[in-house]
């Protein structure tokens, strides 16, 4: 079959560039081995706070004694699970998505394509070449070390769809997904322990944020071990596991989620038919999407970031530049990523360690997010931590109560490489939580 536009995997980029170049009237195909939408809408973004959201209810009935009167919380994980497969997924059916596409003019395909070409791909035997672009967007998938096939583990998917909280959630891995889902597990009442290899929590946020925030889980009865080496696992019971820690520890729980990270199988996708390396952490792309002449790649698989947001921003370069329309080049400087734990964690830019690594003069200015009013009423825990090279910010933090909220104005100063002394002279409304910028800025 020829066809305009061949789009592999419609994940959030990929969905946005097939549609989009079906309404500007080009002939495009759209191939999905899974669901129309990937991985955000039915494992990820939405379903998941759709469960922090419930659990930060808890939280906040939890706090009422001693501050609005009394309360009893009794959680309750049936109403989580009903939102997420009804509200959230259809019950992980993408038909609404499939008729969205099919109606802007494109043509659904399911099944796992190969690459054969620079402007052809294989799916179950049938052949589909591209006349005008080639569009690689086939995501990433949660990857397991091979020790954990031993047990039956979970992965983000399986804890989504869980219709019940186990008595007890082993994390292996502390950063966001591992976080989130185990507070939230905790709050709904599991015994839950969080191992991490690193030296701390969240590895690429600021020092300062990982220990507030294993300080924070610690106290709502989370154990916490970093630096913890995995020297091997075992079955526990019909649905859980043990690991056994270097120096002799062992942790066993019904479930065990592993959150270990995600990574592209660029292999089974086929790119060594493009002559590319397939054991790359990405594919490389230019400032435009381009691979190579033909061909574009967005999303997780690029490696320049695994986020909705990072796919939606090339999907708009990539469609642009596949029908010719002036648009700038892709530039992460100012890259955004939030942890939605309980503080959130929003942070953008240069961490103050890739900044002094960078050289020139770096400054830091932190504060706790207590040192804004409505932070102080709210008894809020956080910080604001700003990163500071030649009189412009390169870098920041905002640690708290929509942490990824304040961020938005952290975001744009990067992009915009607003001046330090600028922001200084900005009037910030007062009593909001992102009053504790000014403060940073004045500290």
């Amino acid at each position: 079959m020829d066809c305009d536009v061949t789009v592999v995997g419609l994940g959030p980029g990929g969905e946005e560039v097939a549609g989009k170049l079906a309404e500007a009237g080009l002939n495009v195909v759209g191939i999905e081995a899974e669901l129309l939408g990937g991985e955000c809408p039915y494992w990820g973004c939405i379903p998941s706070k759709m469960m922090v959201y419930a659990a930060g209810l808890l939280a906040a009935g939890r706090r009422i004694p001693g501050t609005a009167g009394s309360s009893v919380v009794n959680p309750d994980w049936a109403p989580v699970a009903r939102r997420i497969r009804d509200e959230a997924t259809d019950s992980w059916d993408d038909k609404v998505a499939v008729d969205r596409f099919e109606g802007k003019g494109g043509h659904f395909v399911r099944g796992r394509a190969r690459v054969t070409g620079a402007s052809s791909v294989e799916v179950d035997g049938q052949e589909f070449t591209a006349r005008r672009a080639l569009v690689l967007s086939a995501g990433a998938r949660a990857w397991v070390p091979p020790m954990f096939e031993k047990v039956p583990y979970w992965t983000n998917r399986e804890a989504i769809a869980a219709e019940a909280v186990p008595r007890s959630l082993l994390v292996v891995g502390g950063g966001a997904i591992g976080l989130e889902i185990g507070q939230v597990m905790a709050r709904f009442g599991a015994e839950v322990t969080i191992v991490e290899m690193s030296e701390r929590l969240a590895p690429p946020e600021e020092p300062e944020v990982s220990e507030l925030l294993a300080d924070i889980l610690r106290r709502e009865g989370i154990a916490v071990r970093t630096a913890a080496t995995i020297e091997r696992v075992e079955p526990f019971g019909a649905t859980g596991g043990t690991v056994h820690l270097a120096g002799g520890t062992s942790i066993s729980a019904e479930r065990v989620l592993v959150a270990t990270g995600r990574r592209s199988d660029l292999a089974a996708l086929g790119v060594a038919a493009l002559d590319l390396d397939v054991g790359a952490r990405g594919l490389p792309v230019d400032t435009h999407m381009r691979v190579m002449p033909g061909v574009w790649a967005v999303g997780d698989i690029t490696g320049k970031g695994a986020f909705t947001h990072v796919a939606m921003y090339q999907a708009r370069i990539c469609v642009a530049d596949i029908l010719g329309q002036p648009i700038g080049e892709a530039d992460y400087r100012a890259l955004p990523r939030v942890t939605f734990t309980d503080p959130e964690i929003g942070s953008v830019g240069l961490t103050e360690a890739a900044a002094r690594a960078s050289g020139g003069e770096v400054r830091v200015l932190c504060e706790p997010i207590a040192a804004s009013a409505r932070g102080w009423i709210n008894e809020s825990e956080g910080l604001v931590k700003l990163v500071e090279q030649g009189g412009v910010l390169v870098g920041a933090t905002c640690m708290g109560p929509s942490g990824g909220e304040v961020l938005g104005l952290l975001t744009l100063a990067v992009h915009a490489r607003i001046p330090v002394s600028t922001l200084k002279g900005m009037i910030y409304a007062y009593p909001t939580f992102h009053r504790a910028i000014d403060s940073a800025l004045w500290s």
